[in-house]
C-alpha cells in the first residue's frame, strides 16, 4: 500500500472540508477557499478532524492515484492555513524589480521593462530591488508564476546574472582560458 496515500491528513482548527458528489472537494480556511475535482474512483472521507483517502482496488492506476490524491488534498489544507511562497533573487548590474499597485516591473537588461500583473490568488512582494516573493494559497499557481518570472532571464553559468530561486545553486563555469 502507498505509504503516502495511507497517511491521514490532519484538519487544523478553523479549516472546513466538504466532499461532494463526484469527488469535488472544497477546503475553506483563514486565507481563502480552494475547490478541486479529484479522480472519481478515489474514496475520500472526513473522519472527525482527519481526512482519509482510500483506493477501491489494487490495480496500477488506483495505486498511482492514491498518493497523488492524498498529496493534492494535503496541499489544499496547507494552502488555506499557511499559504505558499517562492523567493526569487535577481543578480546583475542594473537588474531590478519594482512593484507599484498590482504590477511587478522587472528591469532585466532588455530594451523594455518586463511587466507582470498579480493574478487572482497571487501576490508579489518586493522587499528590496533584488528580491521578489511570490505568495498565494495554491501551490501549483505560485510555482507556475515563479517559473514564468524566472524564464524571462534564467541565470547564466559564467557570471551568474539573471533571475534564480533563492535556494537554487548555479553551477559556474570557467571563462576562456588565457594563453
Amino acid at each position: 500500500m502507498s505509504r503516502i496515500g495511507r497517511k491521514p491528513i490532519a484538519i487544523p482548527a478553523g479549516v472546513d472540508v466538504k466532499v461532494e458528489a463526484g469527488n469535488v472537494v472544497t477546503v475553506k480556511g483563514a486565507l481563502g477557499t480552494l475547490t478541486q475535482t479529484l479522480h472519481k474512483d478515489m474514496i475520500i472521507k472526513v473522519e472527525g478532524n482527519e481526512l482519509v483517502v482510500e483506493r477501491p482496488s489494487e490495480i496500477k492506476e488506483h495505486k498511482a492515484l492514491h498518493g497523488l490524491t492524498r498529496t493534492l488534498l494535503a496541499n489544499m489544507v496547507e494552502g488555506v492555513t499557511n499559504g505558499y511562497s517562492k523567493t526569487l533573487d535577481i543578480n546583475g548590474v542594473g537588474y531590478r524589480a519594482a512593484k507599484s499597485g498590482k504590477t511587478l516591473t522587472l528591469g532585466l537588461g532588455y530594451s523594455h521593462p518586463v511587466i507582470f500583473e498579480e493574478a487572482d490568488g497571487i501576490t508579489f512582494e518586493v522587499p528590496n530591488a533584488n528580491q521578489i516573493i511570490v505568495k498565494g494559497i495554491e501551490k501549483q499557481k505560485v510555482g507556475q508564476v515563479a517559473a514564468e518570472i524566472r524564464s524571462k532571464r534564467p541565470p547564466e553559468p559564467y557570471l551568474g546574472k539573471g533571475v534564480k530561486y533563492s535556494d537554487e545553486r548555479i553551477r559556474r563555469k570557467a571563462g576562456k582560458a588565457g594563453k
